[in-house]
């Protein structure tokens, strides 16, 4: 993970502000470089900050090829090439893989063959797996492509003013002239000019190639195939569909977790992994796969974090009891204590340490304008509130359960890589708004929803989650959203993910032993964490995380989530 800047200008070179400069460093802070270059009718400028989490070890950036002088400045993981596992450094291989590309092109054709150029470099891009957003200056041809994959999942804004256009992984304040846009991912960008065109860079987009390859697998066809069947089956522990999401979670998980190269000679912590826990099935599902695929002896670090809201404490009213605090009854705290209790009983073999991280109100006041000013554009409650639960948890400074009494020690994270449970909701009908489809409109309407949410995730969460967990220089991973994950989990029908419309006795067998009845939504992930053991998790009901850690309506009043921050 990086963080990624490119300017043109047709007059003197833009220069990235000291607060950018700063924020680049965040993302990357085992190294920051530049470069600069001259095309026809301006000056290019690129910078690179790296986090270096690729087993081959720090590859500087940005990358410059001596011989066509053309710049990748790379920020995310190619997880595969063509659905083959990368070896070794991928940003080498993507810039290897772009030079290639459009190796053969000549660059004096004809303006029809400039349209190769842009066809060749979407189609290799096409065949990467993984989360990235990208800078590319193919230098023979002129040309700086710039975009996101195909899902949105790391972040990359753009800034057009009279002086020029940037684009950069994270915003800046101070932008005279123009303001910060997030760059869609619905395909990548050409910015283009040479001799035979305006002093004004020309911008195009291209879209993602309509062929049998990832950006295709990624549609929700298969979701709004109906009619379904007259008697929808029984969702219940024997249906294949639900070894079938072990398999399929084991494999995303793998390539995440198992190839995270050591921490910095300088740490004297060794925890590699963490993951954002809220005590919930969607995360809990995650660690406990986690512990049956990587090694005993590694510790896991679970962030749960809990906010004092004084609309709450002033509603709830004073208590003499010295072991409540506003921290402890904290839902997702309540949650994450009862989950990471659970694991502890059924994978007793490995350090489960929970981080208590509690962000008293004095606190949040005073990071609040950096939390507003990285989630820009986004400016609404909603945004603020979710974005500032990812920002706590991410930072990872909290306390841990002392070994030696019952107090706790301070203690932060050392982990560099974070997983999260972004996008089970989307894809097994998490949401409350799932269940008022299905009741209104049965599963069309609820194939509906979730083709809208699922479409949502990259223009509404991820860029802003990856700018405010990406500057603690933490890389977040979502197993949900690998693309071989989704690929099947969208080929599913609708009643293997959900018990919307079975009849109760889908759980039957559950009931014998003497549980409640699991709830509909994520039926089928339920299903798997009960199989796993976790039985109390796989029965908790859905929190929103700005709910669960009380980071929403911080003060009195009918302040709604969609309101614009002021």
């Amino acid at each position: 993970m990086c963080g990624i800047f490119f300017t043109y200008s047709s007059g003197s070179e833009l220069v990235p502000s000291t607060e950018l400069l700063d924020r680049l460093k965040g993302r990357g802070p085992d190294h920051i470089g530049k470069t600069s270059s001259k095309c026809p009718n301006g000056s290019l400028s690129f910078i690179s900050s790296v986090l270096a989490l690729r087993s081959e070890g720090l590859v500087r950036q940005p990358l410059n090829d001596s011989h066509t002088g053309s710049v990748l400045c790379w920020s995310g993981e190619a997880w595969f090439l063509d659905d083959k596992v990368i070896i070794g450094n991928d940003t080498k291989v993507v810039f290897g893989l772009l030079l290639q590309a459009t190796a053969s092109i000549d660059p004096l054709s004809c303006p029809g063959q400039k349209d190769q150029v842009d066809e060749a470099v979407v189609n290799a891009l096409s065949r990467i797996s993984g989360p990235y957003a990208f800078i590319y200056y193919d230098a023979r041809h002129c040309k700086v492509f710039h975009g996101r994959d195909p899902l949105g999942r790391r972040s990359l804004l753009s800034c057009k003013s009279r002086d020029g256009i940037m684009v950069s992984s994270v915003p800046c304040t101070a932008s005279p002239g123009g303001n910060w846009t997030e760059v869609e991912a619905n395909g990548i960008y050409a910015i283009s000019s040479d001799s035979t065109e305006s002093l004004r860079p020309l911008e195009s987009h291209i879209a993602w190639p309509e062929v049998d390859n990832q950006s295709a697998a990624l549609r929700l066809s298969k979701n709004t195939i109906f009619p379904g069947p007259i008697q929808v089956p029984i969702l219940g522990l024997d249906v294949q569909a639900v070894e079938a999401l072990l398999n399929n979670l084991r494999h995303s998980l793998a390539v995440r977790i198992l190839a995270i190269p050591p921490l910095p000679s300088n740490s004297k912590a060794s925890t590699k992994l963490a993951v954002l826990f809220s005590g919930g099935l969607d995360c809990t599902l995650i660690a406990r796969i986690v512990h049956d695929i990587l090694p005993e002896d590694q510790d896991v670090d679970l962030l749960n974090v809990a906010f004092e809201n004084p609309r709450v404490l002033n509603a709830a009213g004073a208590t003499s009891n010295p072991t409540i605090t506003a921290f402890s009854q904290c839902p997702d705290r309540v949650t994450g204590l009862k989950s990471y209790a659970e694991l502890q009983r059924v994978c007793p073999g490995r350090q489960w340490r929970f981080v208590s991280i509690d962000v008293a109100y004095s606190e949040f006041t005073s990071h609040r304008p950096q939390i507003i000013s990285l989630i820009y554009p986004h400016r609404t409650e909603m945004d603020l509130s979710i974005a500032s639960a990812l920002y706590f948890a991410a930072r990872g400074s909290g306390s841990v359960s002392s070994s030696t009494s019952a107090d706790h020690v301070p203690y932060t994270t050392a982990a560099r890589v974070l997983l999260s449970g972004l996008g089970a909701d989307e894809l097994f009908a998490g949401y409350t708004r799932h269940a008022t489809a299905f009741a209104r409109q049965g599963h069309a309407g609820l194939a509906y929803e979730l083709k809208l949410d699922y479409q949502r995730l990259g223009k509404r969460n991820l860029g802003r989650d990856d700018r405010v967990i990406s500057h603690w220089a933490r890389e977040v991973r979502y197993p949900y959203l690998d693309e071989n994950f989704l690929r099947w989990a969208l080929s599913l029908p609708i009643w293997e993910k959900c018990g919307f419309g079975q009849s109760e006795t889908s759980t039957e067998s559950l009931n014998r032993e003497g549980h409640s009845v699991l709830e509909p939504s994520k039926k089928l992930l339920r299903l798997l964490l009960w199989k796993l053991g976790m039985k109390s998790a796989a029965a908790e009901k859905k929190r929103a995380i700005q709910f669960g850690a009380r980071s929403a309506k911080m003060e009195a009043g009918r302040t709604k989530g969609t309101q614009t921050l002021s």
